[in-house]
C-alpha cells in the first residue's frame, strides 16, 4: 500500500528523475537519453524523440551517400581535366627540328586534391562520425523503442539516400560479342545474371 498522501502526487512523479538502465528495457515515462535536459516525461515528447531518431539516422545515410558522391566527383572533375591535358598534347605541333618521337605518357596519373577539396572531404568526414557517435550512443541506452527507430532509420536512409545506380558500358563484353562461332550474339543479361 502506498504512504503518500492523497493529495500528493505519485513519487516517481514528484521526484522526476531520470530512469537511465544498463539492460534491455520499454521504459517510456522518465526516461532520458544523452543528457538530463532530453527527460521523457509524456507519451508525445517520447513519440517525438523517435521520430527524431530515425530522421537522424535518415541524416547519417545522408551524409555517408554526400561523402561518396563528393569523391565520385572529385574524381569525374579530374579525369576530365586529364582528358583535356591529353587531347591537347595530341593537337599540339610537333617540332620540326627534332626527328625523336615524343616521349610516351607514363601508364598512370596521380591526382591530389587540393586544400579545399580536401578541407570539404574532411568535413564530411567529421559530421559523418559525430552523427554516428550521437546515434551509437542513443542505442546505448538499451531502450527496444530507440532500438528500433534506428533500425528503420537505417532503412529508410538506405532506400531514400543509397539508390544503387550501376553504369556497364555496351563495350565491356556482356552486350555485343563478336566472332564467336562465326557470327555476331547478343547476350543481354539482368541484374541476376539470368535474364533481361
Amino acid at each position: 500500500m502506498s504512504h503518500h498522501s492523497a493529495g500528493s502526487p505519485a513519487p516517481s512523479t514528484m521526484t522526476g528523475e531520470c530512469k537511465i538502465e544498463m539492460l534491455w528495457n520499454w521504459n517510456v515515462m522518465d526516461a532520458c537519453f544523452l543528457s538530463s535536459s532530453w527527460h521523457i516525461k509524456n507519451n508525445a515528447m517520447f513519440a517525438a524523440s523517435c521520430i527524431g531518431v530515425v530522421l537522424l539516422v535518415v541524416c547519417l545515410e545522408f551524409l555517408r551517400r554526400l561523402g561518396k558522391e563528393h569523391d565520385a566527383y572529385l574524381h569525374r572533375q579530374f579525369q576530365r581535366h586529364l582528358r583535356l591535358t591529353q587531347s591537347q598534347l595530341e593537337k599540339s605541333p610537333s617540332n620540326e627540328c627534332c626527328t625523336a618521337e615524343p616521349a610516351a605518357l607514363p601508364g598512370y596519373a596521380t591526382y591530389r586534391a587540393s586544400p579545399l577539396q580536401q578541407l570539404c572531404r574532411a568535413v564530411i568526414h567529421g559530421a559523418t562520425l559525430g552523427v554516428a557517435y550521437i546515434v551509437m550512443l542513443l542505442a546505448m541506452h538499451y531502450n527496444g523503442y530507440v532500438i528500433i527507430s534506428i533500425v528503420i532509420g537505417a532503412t529508410l536512409g538506405k532506400f531514400l539516400c543509397d539508390w544503387m545506380v550501376v553504369r556497364i558500358p555496351y563495350s565491356s563484353g556482356l552486350v555485343e560479342r563478336e566472332g564467336l562461332q562465326g557470327k555476331s550474339e547478343v547476350d543481354v543479361a539482368g541484374p541476376t545474371g539470368c535474364c533481361a
